[in-house]
């Protein structure tokens, strides 16, 4: 049995996660003299309506190499032969680093893969190893499985505003908008290969950013069969639903579901943020 172990950037619902078994090791996240689990200790609902009220900004921090050890003997005792595990981008965090770290002497075979993505960027490509596993491809079957869906993927995220984004420092081409951030409702593009943060779009209102999000998404994509949709959403669950809606009635896709942004991950994106993240699928 090969397990599957990944970091808590990865945006995957929880139902989802417990299906396949796959092990999650949470980021943390520093708020003034308190230290808090990623989706553990602190939870989606409550962080933004704190990020929104708190002058003090947090800070996130990596899981320790004693986390990803602990998660790998939680794992081993559970009967796993071998360990694959996916992280967060490198170019982002030095998640994976430490990933590699806890599986130096490690007593079963670790193999650690630099997900090049953050957020569903990562958590397609998780879910991908897992059904690959259930369906019974051995460890080159599953890596080929998540290179393929890796190339495939397409996210992007609209933001009620480039502030955190800005504050977080993960701006990059980005930065050009930072003298119109004034009623300026920006939408950029995630690219999982080159690691960048991509303008794609301003809009003036909510309405007009998720019209442009849709829009440019499927544009993208270039397909309207074998969808496999995420719709990411930083504690706007409302809007989150009717986008979700919208997709199912044109496209129908394969699979298509709702979570929230986690901590880690939406102290750069911000409240009100709403992405799409897929692929189209073989």
């Amino acid at each position: 049995m090969i397990s599957i172990i990944t970091d808590s950037t990865c945006d995957i619902p929880a139902d989802l996660a417990e299906q396949h078994g796959i092990l999650v090791v949470p980021q943390m996240l520093i708020w003034g003299e308190e230290q808090y689990r990623d989706r553990v200790d602190l939870q989606p609902g409550e962080f933004y309506q704190r990020l929104q009220a708190d002058k003090d900004r947090p800070r996130t921090s990596l899981p320790a190499v004693y986390d990803f050890r602990t998660a790998y003997e939680s794992a081993a005792s559970r009967g796993a032969s071998e360990l694959l595990v996916l992280t967060l981008s490198s170019a982002l965090s030095g998640t994976y680093e430490t990933a590699r770290q806890a599986a130096d002497g490690f007593s079963l075979p670790v193999t650690v893969v630099d997900s090049r993505g953050t957020s569903m960027g990562l958590g397609w490509q998780v879910l991908a190893a897992a059904r690959a596993h259930d369906a019974g491809l051995d460890l080159r079957g599953m890596l080929a499985r998540v290179q393929h869906v890796r190339r495939r993927i397409t996210q992007m995220v609209g933001l009620d505003t480039l502030e955190y984004l800005r504050k977080g420092g993960r701006i990059g081409a980005a930065a050009r908008w930072a003298s119109s951030l004034m009623r300026i409702k920006p939408l950029v593009g995630l690219n999982v290969l080159t690691n960048l943060v991509e303008p794609l779009g301003l809009a003036r209102t909510y309405k007009t950013l998720v019209d442009l999000l849709y829009r440019k998404f499927f544009d993208q994509l270039k397909s309207r069969t074998n969808l496999r949709i995420a719709v990411l959403h930083g504690n706007a669950i409302e809007e989150a639903e009717k986008l979700a809606e919208r997709i199912r009635a044109e496209f129908d896709p394969l699979e298509l579901f709702i979570n929230s942004t986690g901590p880690a991950v939406g102290l750069h994106t911000g409240p009100g943020a709403l992405g799409l993240c897929g692929y189209v699928d073989e």
